[in-house]
């Protein structure tokens, strides 16, 4: 237990716990270590929100459905964030999205009650999940505004402008699939193969099984 309480301390949300509380907290179970295959679901949606959950490695993707049927990956989440964070103390404390595991997963399950007693005994572990929380529910609201109700090539046009920014110049590497890609805009494969090619028609960009460049 102790190499896990040590593992568990390095997280930057649990190293301001003294490993007391973490020793503590796993004897009594309150605290639960919980791990989930890839693609498994880890939350469906309107599922009750009844603990928080640190992810300790792997990473999940936050996934919904649109009215016509496609599937739309909103964000994704790693070692060291939470899920749950911004709907545990809610009065309608239900997920509104699924959330998957993109990839083999383990995470910390936090009850309620004891994630509340934590707060009520460490000011700084208070700080830390509120600025957490704070800064995450803005970053979603962005990617929710970014892709909702916008054309396949708009999309296509913020993301390589995202990507330029992010990777210091006009040929973009595509670190994920088409299909990965169409899913985060909420759209099917097949479609958006048909704008690239339209857009590469209309001299906008070029591409290759590797990356893209704009003109």
């Amino acid at each position: 237990m102790e190499e896990t309480i040590r593992d568990l301390h390095r997280m930057q949300l649990l190293s301001v716990l003294p490993q007391g509380e973490l020793r503590q907290g796993l004897e009594d179970r309150t605290l639960t270590l919980r791990s989930f295959e890839k693609q498994n679901i880890v939350h469906f949606s309107g599922e009750k929100c009844t603990r928080l959950d640190v992810i300790l490695s792997g990473e999940v993707a936050v996934e919904r459905i649109d009215a016509s049927g496609n599937l739309m990956s909103i964000a994704e989440f790693a070692e060291g964030d939470l899920l749950g964070g911004n709907l545990l103390f809610s009065r309608t404390p239900y997920y509104p999205m699924t959330i998957t595991a993109v990839s083999k997963v383990q995470v910390l399950e936090i009850e309620r009650e004891k994630l509340f007693s934590l707060f009520a005994d460490f000011g700084e572990f208070l700080r830390s999940y509120l600025e957490y929380i704070s800064d995450h529910a803005a970053i979603l609201g962005d990617r929710l505004q970014n892709y909702a109700n916008r054309s396949i090539r708009e999309c296509v046009m913020m993301y390589l402008e995202s990507e330029s920014k992010r990777q210091k110049t006009d040929y973009i590497e595509l670190a994920i699939s088409k299909k990965a890609l169409a899913e985060k805009f909420g759209v099917q494969r097949t479609s958006l193969s048909r704008e690239l090619a339209k857009m590469r028609r209309d001299g906008l960009i070029e591409y290759d099984a590797k990356g893209i460049r704009r003109l």
